[in-house]
């Protein structure tokens, strides 16, 4: 569905090509537009596991949960973006609950200034990423919070507003968590216009606040007061529980829908400035989770997909007899020295085994396809991640498929 996505996992462990082969295709089945990965500021994310994502059209958002009292060296951060920018990244995400007193520590958190501190650890990352062409990302506040997320965020933005630079005014996005609460989906609808007598810290008996999936219309409120423009949002940790008596599962498909914008039994999209809406998490063992940590798919999975559940599961990576199979078109009078040519220097690197059959291709754990629609059908290629193949797809002319091939 056209702006959903997932947090992959709650900690930053599991980016190999086994767990690539295992989710991979769980994420096409959800369709997911893009996914959020836990970004550790000690070592990169794999290559392999970017790109992969990327050539499947599954834009990777990288979150470094950077907190005020633990800050990483700019320099060193600025070697992260600019591979991380080589390798097609687009937008990072830099902090994660500045406004809990536990990302400050006791003593930091009763000083003075408390935006303006924040802003001197957040703004030479930020200007970092923009210098290597990256879009940083305000990282997400806790809704409410110990310093109220709404104060925090006007107070962060007037700073923004004085001490940044053009290049990172023009560039920079929110980033909002976003929960049900156990209230309606248009909860907080129209923001703080529509709710004038919501204070911090109060909301009376009958008047809504920015605690539920409404929260980017407030955030987007407070930029267009400060910066004077709607910032772009993403949304992320999108989950239950919903209200009581209520079906999780169908308020979360509803939820996906408002994120695509369509409208849901008379509730209004979200806004267009919402460029996109995660949900916690793909898997893990926390019950917000879509599949269990062996990728069996929990009931939202079935919903959201309306698959049932007698549909084949993927297979375990220890089934696969291939490790990673080239497949190569051919033709009835033969195979084209074309196609051996350009992948001649890729077969040296890689070591694939080379074949020309779509069955032998199941047997492997990866799959490399060059060729477009006319060689091997998209329907093909489907039936193969089905069964949790990893399949890239490369096509083109002859200078386009050896400059794919080379970024692999």
């Amino acid at each position: 569905m056209d702006k959903v996505g997932f947090h992959y996992r709650s900690d930053s462990e599991h980016y190999s090509g086994k767990d690539l082969g295992q989710w991979l295709p769980r994420l096409k089945q959800l369709d997911a537009s893009w996914i959020v990965l836990n970004a550790p500021v000690t070592r990169a994310i794999p290559e392999e596991f970017i790109a992969t994502l990327k050539m499947e059209a599954i834009e990777p958002v990288l979150h470094f949960q950077i907190t005020p009292q633990d800050l990483p060296a700019v320099d060193e951060m600025l070697l992260l973006f600019e591979n991380y920018k080589r390798w097609g990244v687009k937008y990072v995400i830099l902090f994660d609950k500045a406004n809990m007193q536990e990302s400050w520590g006791s003593e930091a958190w009763s000083q003075s200034d408390l935006t303006e501190r924040f802003l001197d650890g957040f703004l030479p990352l930020a200007e970092a990423a923009v210098a290597v062409g990256l879009v940083p990302v305000f990282g997400p506040l806790e809704p409410g919070g110990d310093y109220w997320d709404t104060n925090f965020l006007r107070g962060a933005l007037d700073g923004i507003k004085r001490r940044a630079s053009e290049p990172l005014l023009s560039r920079l996005i929110l980033s909002a968590y976003t929960r049900i609460n156990s209230k309606p989906l248009s909860w907080g609808a129209g923001g703080p216009q529509s709710w004038p007598e919501t204070q911090p810290y109060y909301t009376p008996e009958n008047s809504q606040d920015q605690m539920g999936f409404r929260i980017a219309e407030w955030y987007l409120t407070l930029s267009e007061t400060v910066l004077e423009k709607r910032l772009p949002i993403l949304l992320l940790g999108v989950q239950g529980p919903a209200p009581e008596g209520e079906d999780l599962n169908q308020y979360l498909i509803n939820g996906a829908r408002l994120i695509a914008r369509q409208e849901i039994e008379g509730i209004k999209p979200l806004p267009e400035e919402v460029i996109g809406g995660a949900f916690q998490t793909l898997t893990g063992i926390d019950e917000s989770s879509w599949f269990s940590l062996e990728g069996s798919p929990k009931p939202v999975v079935i919903a959201f997909t309306k698959e049932d559940e007698k549909q084949p599961q993927a297979k375990a990576v220890g089934d696969f007899r291939i490790a990673h199979y080239l497949l190569l078109p051919s033709f009835e009078w033969g195979v084209a020295d074309w196609h051996l040519n350009i992948t001649r220097p890729f077969i040296k690197r890689h070591r694939p085994t080379v074949g020309f059959s779509l069955e032998e291709a199941y047997q492997a754990q990866e799959v490399t396809v060059v060729g477009g629609k006319e060689h091997f059908s998209e329907s093909d290629l489907t039936k193969l991640r089905n069964q949790g193949v990893v399949v890239r797809r490369v096509e083109g002319d002859g200078t386009k498929i050896a400059s794919l091939l080379a970024a692999i």
